[in-house]
């Protein structure tokens, strides 16, 4: 890769040699940005808590051990919540882009009953919101308080990316869906023969945001859940955070060699904090990955445009 940049540089005039070299040194620079922070809170929980506890850990691990995540896997009810939040979002992204993709494609067909009116009732929530107590009071209308799929139902129907979806599927040729009809298939033969395996960019799309989405939520926990059992992992996190001191005297109370634990596996304020961290972001960062190639393609095909 080096090596094609450099003979793509010596290729170019002194003008065109320079701009490339900034524009290259600028993304190094902006990469490094953004990847160091989790770098640097990785390499603080794999070692010595004396050490990352006084900031001595920058650039490289010292003493290097995995105590942290053993221990950090017995802390109570984070298992739990574990589970809660892989349920909600595998759940809830796979209800949210199959509702996304079918209305997408309800709303280009113009045999549908209404379907400016429809369109335009779904997308003006975007713009009008009456406020946590009303959205509270509905929830528990609804009985969705200390219900899991508080955390499903609302999430469902989003105007954002039916509007992603919508905007992709009118970039398909109608006449696939003509030929289709000529051939005696029905709407819902339509969109799961000859619609679905056409959006899958978008779909891809839709699911990245509905599961950085789902995983990153907490605030529901917040004001629908008093049942611990229903506690996400980002809930479980934002009180470690702010628990961190107490939770590492249970940490280290509950394990069984306490007395006999090296200093540099001791649990401190700032080890709970970072290795937490660290198991509640991995799994989301996963996901970029398997759908990257998807995504490029469904944001640009599935943009609004003028």
């Amino acid at each position: 890769m080096v090596k094609g940049i450099k003979k793509r540089i010596k290729n170019q005039s002194i003008g065109d040699a320079a701009i490339s070299v900034l524009t290259y040194v600028f993304f190094a620079a902006f990469a490094f940005i953004c990847i160091y922070p989790f770098y640097y809170i990785f390499i603080n929980t794999i070692s010595s808590n004396e050490l990352s506890q006084k900031g001595l850990i920058i650039f490289l691990p010292r003493e290097l051990h995995i105590q942290n995540y053993l221990k950090a896997i017995k802390i109570p009810g984070l298992l739990d919540a574990a589970v809660i939040s892989v349920g909600r979002t595998v759940i809830g992204t796979l209800l949210t882009v199959g509702t996304t993709a079918f209305l997408g494609f309800m709303f280009t067909r113009e045999t549908l009953w209404c379907r400016k009116f429809w369109y335009r009732f779904v997308i003006i929530t975007m713009y009008f919101n009456a406020g946590i107590i009303p959205w509270f009071l509905t929830m528990r209308n609804l009985h969705l308080t200390n219900n899991f799929w508080g955390y499903i139902l609302p999430a469902v129907v989003s105007p954002f990316y039916i509007i992603l979806a919508k905007t992709f599927v009118e970039s398909i040729p109608k006449e696939l869906q003509q030929a289709a009809e000529i051939d005696g298939a029905g709407t819902m033969k339509i969109f799961l023969r000859v619609i679905m395996p056409v959006i899958k960019p978008i779909m891809a799309t839709v699911a990245i945001f509905a599961a950085v989405g789902q995983w990153n939520a907490f605030q529901d926990t917040l004001l629908l859940m008093t049942d611990d059992k229903l506690y996400s992992l980002q809930f479980i996190l934002y009180q470690y955070i702010n628990q961190a001191s107490s939770l590492k005297q249970l940490v280290n109370s509950s394990s069984s060699s306490a007395v006999a634990q090296s200093i540099a596996t001791v649990q401190t304020a700032t080890s709970i904090r970072m290795t937490v961290t660290i198991l509640v972001v991995a799994p989301i960062l996963l996901i970029y990955p398997i759908f990257q190639r998807y995504f490029v393609k469904g944001i640009m095909i599935g943009a609004v445009k003028g």
